[in-house]
């Protein structure tokens, strides 16, 4: 049996997080804790929000993907894989489109890409108010190059990706679970 894991890409607002939390629920996956050298906020804890590392334990890894963002570090390695799957369960993780095709270049026999979008921009642009993002920064986001690039498939991953329309949650999860039972979990 090979380990999988589930790598959910799409566009902010386009349920991501709800996803992969029905994911763990549903099908016990474990979320892959990814690294970062960022300090915790006063709320983080290791090991659960994120492995607060140093620029040198952050060298160390087998780092699958890495991003910086503000003089920072991300990102998620094998160890965080492996101690995933060691539960007997697949992982799973929310990235980005660029993130999700180094998954399915550096696992293409584990990494299953679900990208999540929507039938219409008001739908993203509501979600993010209701779960309490401010203005300034719904407006900064939907103007993002970031988002623009994830709000449709992009190529690269046209005939990798499973796209999923999450526009009512029932659909959306009776489409996960036809996904599940398709690839055997």
């Amino acid at each position: 049996m090979v380990n999988k894991v589930y790598v959910i890409a799409g566009a902010a607002g386009s349920g991501k997080t709800t996803v992969a939390n029905y994911l763990q629920r549903q099908y016990q996956m474990q979320r892959v804790i990814t690294h970062t050298t960022r300090p915790p906020r006063s709320s983080e804890q290791e090991g659960v929000d994120y492995h607060f590392e140093s620029e040198q334990s952050m060298e160390r890894l087998h780092l699958l993907e890495e991003v910086e963002y503000d003089h920072h570090h991300y990102g998620s390695s094998m160890e965080s894989l492996e101690a995933g799957w060691s539960t007997g369960h697949d992982n799973v993780i929310v990235l980005d489109t660029k993130g999700a095709l180094t998954y399915h270049q550096k696992l293409p026999h584990q990494a299953i890409i679900i990208f999540l979008t929507v039938s219409r921009l008001t739908v993203l642009a509501k979600r993010m108010q209701l779960r309490g993002d401010q203005p300034s920064a719904i407006d900064s986001r939907l103007h993002s190059r970031e988002y623009h690039r994830d709000l449709n498939l992009p190529n690269y991953l046209k005939g990798i990706a499973h796209v999923i329309v999450n526009d009512d949650w029932t659909t959306t999860k009776r489409q996960i679970d036809q996904l599940i039972a398709q690839l055997g979990k």
